[in-house]
């Protein structure tokens, strides 16, 4: 089996971040059995995430739909795991409830689903995120776009302790706080990106981590998964197809069958 090594960044006094590594097996199976999966379309109903590239097609409507397709493959031929939706529909659903649900249910596996955006028009590509801390500015956007959902919440200052989604200086938590886990989280990530990969055929923007309070508040492995980039035309075609969702959905199911040892 082939080991695969991370590279995680240290605080130093100074204020720099010193990146290390560690190398980590995959296992064949996750430490406890899958028994419920909740899946997490991103964004939905006054929120609707990302705008395509044409002003047509919406982040909350692909990824909702990839959901979907993701919950039937599972019933259908995984009858031993039950699976829940943060949303079934086109609806707002505030990222602290989709981690509560979530912990409330005491979920094996938690997977939240979305669409990248750029204001350049040129990035692609499919990326996985694990809980952990930002290495760079482009992956600091990536969490502030997604974090700054809460801003639509009633009462957020309060629900997330002042949190303040749109200063870098607020993601200063994160390098002090350690997910319990972190490696189960970038084990499966890191499935979820060859199969997503090798099934979509975009480009592979790799496995990295990321300080999304919607991974951080769960209480199980967890994954946000950025599907492609709906500000690029011909990702967005894709995205927005059906036999584009097909293959993401399926990519996905592949990725929950593999981590579990089927």
């Amino acid at each position: 089996m082939k080991a695969t090594r991370w590279i995680l960044p240290v605080v130093l006094a100074s204020g720099f971040v010193l990146t290390t590594s560690f190398s980590t097996t995959p296992a064949h199976k996750p430490q406890r059995p899958l028994k419920l999966i909740v899946l997490d379309p991103g964004h939905g109903g006054k929120d609707p995430g990302a705008v395509g590239h044409s002003k047509k097609s919406y982040e909350k409507t692909v990824v909702l739909n990839v959901s979907n397709k993701l919950h039937d493959l599972i019933v259908k031929n995984t009858p031993g795991i039950k699976v829940m939706r943060t949303r079934e529909d086109d609806r707002f659903v505030g990222l602290y409830d989709r981690a509560d649900l979530a912990n409330k249910h005491h979920a094996d596996l938690f997977i939240s689903i979305h669409c990248n955006s750029n204001t350049n028009v040129t990035a692609h590509g499919a990326e996985t995120y694990a809980v952990g801390m930002h290495m760079n500015d482009a992956q600091l956007d990536v969490i502030m776009k997604e974090n700054s959902a809460i801003l639509l919440e009633e009462n957020h200052q309060e629900k997330y302790d002042g949190f303040d989604p749109k200063s870098p200086e607020a993601y200063i938590m994160f390098r002090l706080t350690a997910h319990s886990h972190q490696r189960q989280s970038l084990e499966f990530a890191q499935i979820v990106q060859e199969k997503l990969v090798a099934a979509t055929q975009r480009f592979n923007r790799g496995v990295k981590q990321a300080g999304f309070l919607v991974l951080w508040r769960t209480s199980m492995p967890s994954v946000l998964v950025e599907v492609g980039f709906i500000s690029h035309p011909k990702e967005e075609v894709y995205l927005s197809s059906n036999e584009g969702q097909e293959h993401m959905a399926n990519s996905l199911y592949q990725s929950i069958r593999k981590y579990h040892g089927l």
